[in-house]
């Protein structure tokens, strides 16, 4: 039995994760009660295993607090049955996600006459925490829109071949911050940046142009080896530990230009088939330095 615990803040995505998972063949259960997770799994594996030989439950801060404190306990009885149990936390800034419940105006789950929307937010991230330690899989959803988080859930968990490792190269610009969900984060302001050469400012770090640039710069080869041999050093230490996901974020000024060489560079270099390679331009269509 394979199971995804889906999780994280309200209005970070959980719904749209949940979706996809189902499109991509996974049975679905929306917030179950963490205290029903036992009976749950010892009825699945004894029943019709074939049903729920694919399974994604949804657990969320509407669960008691006290529950979710013994979510850890939660995880090692999965393991204690031989479940393989992996979890997904969904994340964004506050800004955020009070720009999106303003947008569409439904109500926090845990806003009253005691907590603003505000206070919700934060009380749930506090609520939540035991399970954000806990998972396998962190997705931050600031600069996400709806198809770009479809396509994330459905390459790195709903059709990833079980036995590769994902591995996911990201490039970002720092003017929009850095992601959060990254496990290494890797700065090229340092390099030759290609803005400052008129006829290569509207380029892309995927344009032949940019690429001869940066690809003749010493510095630039000297920072790709550095980047590429600790990471070709450390992943067999992370797969050996079991860890089924990584995610290496490049970043340069705007996101345009080095960061994304790199990441197209490191992405070919590590294209095999023992990982499962996974790129994104986070800040790639709204940058312009």
């Amino acid at each position: 039995m394979k199971l995804i615990i889906v999780s994280g803040l309200s209005g970070s995505g959980k719904s749209i994760a949940l979706e996809t998972l189902e499109d991509c063949g996974y049975y679905c259960i929306d917030n179950m009660p963490v205290v029903l997770f036992e009976p749950f799994v010892r009825q699945a594996m004894d029943g019709n295993q074939s049903a729920f030989r694919k399974t994604a439950i949804s657990i969320d801060a509407r669960n008691q607090s006290h529950c979710l404190s013994q979510f850890p306990d939660t995880l090692e009885l999965a393991n204690q049955l031989g479940i393989e149990c992996q979890v997904l936390f969904l994340q964004a800034d506050r800004e955020t996600l009070l720009k999106r419940f303003s947008q569409t105006r439904r109500k926090h789950p845990l806003t009253d006459a005691e907590h603003s929307l505000s206070e919700a937010i934060e009380l749930e991230r506090t609520l939540l925490d035991p399970v954000s330690r806990s998972a396998h899989l962190l997705i931050d959803t600031t600069h996400t829109h709806v198809h770009q988080l479809r396509e994330l859930v459905r390459i790195r968990i709903g059709t990833r071949e079980d036995r590769l490792m994902s591995l996911c190269f990201v490039s970002f610009g720092f003017k929009n911050g850095i992601p959060l969900d990254a496990d290494f984060v890797f700065d090229v302001r340092c390099l030759p940046n290609p803005h400052w050469h008129p006829e290569l400012r509207s380029k892309t770090g995927r344009d032949a142009e940019v690429r001869e640039f940066l690809g003749q710069m010493d510095r630039v080869s000297e920072y790709f080896t550095d980047i590429n041999n600790f990471i070709a050093r450390w992943i067999p230490r992370f797969s050996a530990e079991n860890r089924s996901y990584l995610t290496i974020a490049i970043g340069c000024t705007g996101g345009q230009h080095r960061s994304v060489y790199l990441v197209e560079k490191l992405a070919e270099q590590f294209q095999s088939g023992s990982l499962d390679i996974l790129v994104r331009h986070r800040d790639l269509s709204n940058t312009t330095a």
